[in-house]
């Protein structure tokens, strides 16, 4: 299985990060942690993570000061991480780095969101009346708490409760929620279903754009509805390939070649389709860069498109 690798950062006793790790274990398990670090080199959560054989990274943002954002990022380069699973890391981290990482970080957060981001979360739900409260996993964007939601639970509020008593109960809920979402998100990348519907997103952003399938498989064409023609196509895993490939077209079979050649990560010919000028863009990758399938997509639709629209596109273009 082509496992994510996942950094978790911490900065107290890390019992989210310790379930995230029992759990990363399993043989169908998507995700392995690789990484533990933070910015507190004493945590006891990184005593725990180098008994249980993961490899940490003491930083001490404190020492570090500004410098610690691009150790911590030297670090997480260095293992070769896809994912960063915040867990009790109380650190807010800088917009550019955030930017950088796009996607690719996720955090559990104590409240059900968008309700009651930041601190004491559980007592501000107890003064409010609330009859529940739960857990957020959640991307991380520049503003905090505010990400595409990934996943909640719910827990109840028991009459009497403290903050300290709903803590206890929310944090066995976040022990059960983390990894399953996280689970679920590490393997995003490698699903057909969630492949086309980014593609889809990306192929409708260009003008008279229709769906059209193609021997079954589904695919995007341009023009009017009795001319349409098809300039993309999703071939999952089609004649016993591996790739869930989007295919395009080429100017020709030898740049399709030297595509190939040059990078077969990433490109690779298309049986029975290759023949009629189309090339794959391998898409089950974790590292697909989508600029460039945009790219490819803006392309190939530019050559099935009738001339009235890329007429008109040229000229918008030209300003």
């Amino acid at each position: 299985m082509d496992k994510a690798r996942v950094a978790i950062l911490v900065s107290g006793r890390g019992s989210n990060m310790a379930a995230l790790i029992y759990a990363g274990r399993a043989t169908d398990c998507p995700y392995q942690v690789f990484l533990v670090s933070g910015d507190k080199p004493k945590a006891p959560a990184l005593v725990v993570a180098e008994a249980e054989g993961i490899a940490v990274e003491r930083l001490d943002q404190s020492v570090l000061k500004q410098g610690y954002w691009q150790a911590l990022e030297d670090s997480l380069r260095a293992s070769k991480i896809d994912l960063v699973a915040l867990a009790g890391f109380m650190r807010i981290i800088p917009a550019d780095f955030v930017g950088r990482w796009a996607g690719r970080i996720v955090n559990i957060h104590p409240s059900l969101l968008p309700r009651y981001p930041g601190l004491h979360t559980h007592q501000v739900a107890i003064d409010n009346g609330d009859a529940k409260s739960g857990a957020t996993v959640h991307l991380v964007t520049a503003e905090v708490d505010s990400g595409e939601i990934l996943g909640q639970v719910e827990v109840a509020i028991l009459p009497g409760d403290t903050a300290a008593t709903l803590e206890e109960r929310v944090l066995i809920a976040e022990h059960q929620l983390y990894p399953r979402v996280l689970a679920q998100y590490a393997s995003r990348p490698l699903d057909a279903g969630w492949i086309e519907e980014q593609v889809d997103a990306l192929a409708r952003q260009f003008d008279e754009v229709g769906r059209k399938t193609s021997h079954g498989s589904p695919g995007w064409a341009v023009g009017s509805e009795k001319s349409a023609k098809l300039f993309a196509i999703l071939a999952d895993r089609h004649h016993g390939e591996d790739a869930v490939g989007l295919l395009v077209k080429a100017s020709g079979p030898d740049e399709m070649s030297g595509l190939i050649e040059a990078q077969p990560d990433i490109y690779y010919w298309p049986k029975y389709y290759g023949a009629s000028g189309w090339l794959g863009l391998k898409l089950n990758r974790r590292d697909v860069d989508w600029e460039q399938v945009r790219d490819w997509l803006e392309r190939s639709w530019r050559a099935a498109a009738p001339p009235r629209l890329t007429r008109l596109q040229d000229i918008a273009d030209s300003f």
